[in-house]
């Protein structure tokens, strides 16, 4: 159990036994990864097939796969490493994120996934574009892939960073080494079955995330002795403000940072990696989008109430960890017996490593089909979406191993810059009709450099409500101004008109 006289060392902890039984754990469970890969590759024949699985996909694999990509290696190791570093304050995150499954599920989902049935869009640029002819349609897919590519390659390099910081935990190896580990299975079977195989593993990989959220936050309260014991040890900490949902600020302060955190969830309609899903789930008249929301709405509040929670008994169980975002690992060597820690932490581990494959592919979709480097025949250009996914692997591992920020930070950082510049677009395109093309272009720019502009500003954690509020508001007003309802017909003057 916890000791809260000493450090964490899991490496040591148990010996060559926790050792042995995670790294057994995590081979089988890699093998599993790679049957379900060449699964996958028997269902790809085509780009189609390889980003979007044809548009075939079932509510259940839909609903815990994009619940998977956008919750993985940030809801594990950051989210719980918030709510250990900042106490009772991290509540906010509860209702952000899932407020932010609910504005994808009830909102955005059912107006997308006709769209994207109807006009046969594979990527968000596509929506964003329009239907065939329209003006700028060129000009649009190409922005959108530039924010995509800049964005997502930030948040490919948070998950291999999350991967390396969990093999150097348990088995002592070098980040360079833990990364290229992980990096490496992650791409092999998403090159061999594309958008099927990543949403196999993605499922497999959300209901791990659900079990796990629910004992490891379990033993855990058992250890503390209890939520009232667990409340009580929060407010006999020698830490001003954290055993309240405030923290230690005025007024003022407090509603920006509560804000800030609500923010996170304007953010979640902006996700390429995670609305594709709604995209490609199957067309049955409305059920798969019913039973898809409910899965997913389910999934949201287990694993981030168990993340908050794992994350608040950590501080109390094991007050001086050095890194905040090391308390899942922690608690999972300390709580469980040697066997047990390493089938949970072997398989968890693999699930925050293949949260990449995502990202990885809606990046690689925007090189081959936004940017139009095509082939000639649907063979070729499969062969060129699997080198760009390659090729953006190998560019996402380097910056893994050479820069160091915070998984939460850095996340966030492409988290809201996607979030403001598609977000407020897809909302208003699958809610109330077309945005004319020159807005588009203006919207999608404004949102995106004011978000990293902002994210660079305004560094202070109570501060972040202007990075992930304001780019959503100037973008939204943008849209809104001047709007007209578009006339019935498919080819109506609002569809063209210009800013």
């Amino acid at each position: 159990m916890f000791g809260l006289d000493r450090g964490f060392v899991p490496a040591t902890l148990g010996g060559m036994e926790r050792e042995t039984a995670i790294l057994l754990t995590l081979v089988a469970y890699k093998l599993v990864l790679l049957g379900l890969g060449l699964v996958g590759r028997s269902r790809t024949s085509d780009a189609r097939d390889f980003y979007l699985g044809g548009q075939r996909l079932g509510p259940v694999v839909a609903a815990v796969s994009a619940a998977a990509s956008s919750s993985s290696a940030w809801t594990l190791l950051g989210v719980s490493g918030a709510a250990y570093a900042w106490g009772l304050s991290a509540v906010w995150i509860f209702p952000a994120c899932v407020g932010g499954f609910a504005l994808n599920w009830y909102v955005l989902g059912p107006g997308l996934h006709r769209l994207a049935h109807r006009d046969h869009s594979l990527t968000v640029g596509d929506v964003l574009a329009g239907e065939p002819g329209r003006p700028h349609a060129d000009l649009i897919r190409r922005i959108s892939a530039v924010i995509i590519l800049a964005s997502l390659g930030t948040y490919v390099c948070s998950q291999m960073q999350a991967a390396g910081k969990t093999f150097e935990s348990t088995f002592g190896l070098g980040a360079a080494e833990s990364i290229a580990i992980g990096a490496g299975i992650v791409v092999l079977y998403t090159l061999l079955g594309g958008f099927w195989a990543v949403s196999l593993t993605d499922t497999l990989q959300g209901l791990l995330m659900a079990v796990t959220s629910i004992v490891l936050p379990w033993a855990a309260v058992i250890e503390v002795g209890g939520p009232a014991a667990l409340l009580e040890s929060l407010q006999g900490l020698d830490i001003p403000g954290f055993a309240d949902p405030f923290g230690d600020r005025t007024l003022p302060l407090a509603a920006g940072f509560i804000a800030g955190l609500l923010g996170i969830g304007l953010g979640y309609p902006g996700q390429p990696h995670v609305v594709n899903r709604l995209m490609a789930l199957r067309d049955d008249a409305g059920r798969a989008l019913v039973v898809g929301r409910r899965v997913a709405m389910a999934w949201a509040v287990v694993v981030y109430a168990g993340m908050l929670v794992l994350g608040w008994c950590g501080r109390v169980l094991a007050p001086a960890l050095g890194d905040n975002e090391t308390v899942f690992i922690a608690a999972t060597n300390l709580l469980f017996p040697p066997v047990v820690a390493g089938v949970m932490l072997a398989a968890v581990l693999s699930a925050v490593m293949s949260t990449a494959d995502s990202q990885l592919l809606v990046a690689g979709s925007a090189v081959t089909h936004d940017l139009g480097w095509k082939g000639a025949t649907p063979a070729a250009t499969l062969r060129r979406a699997r080198l760009v996914v390659l090729a953006l692997s190998a560019v996402a591992a380097v910056g893994a191993a050479t820069t160091d920020a915070s998984i939460f930070d850095r996340v966030l950082f492409a988290w809201g810059a996607m979030g403001a510049a598609f977000g407020p677009l897809l909302l208003w395109t699958a809610c109330r009709g077309a945005v004319p093309p020159g807005r588009t272009v203006v919207a999608m720019l404004l949102g995106a450099s004011v978000s990293v502009a902002a994210f660079f500003v305004f560094t202070d954690a109570d501060d972040k409500w202007i990075e992930r509020v304001v780019p959503f508001a100037l973008v939204l007003g943008v849209i809104a101004l001047g709007w007209r309802q578009p006339a019935p017909a498919s080819s109506s003057s609002a569809d063209h008109q210009s800013p």
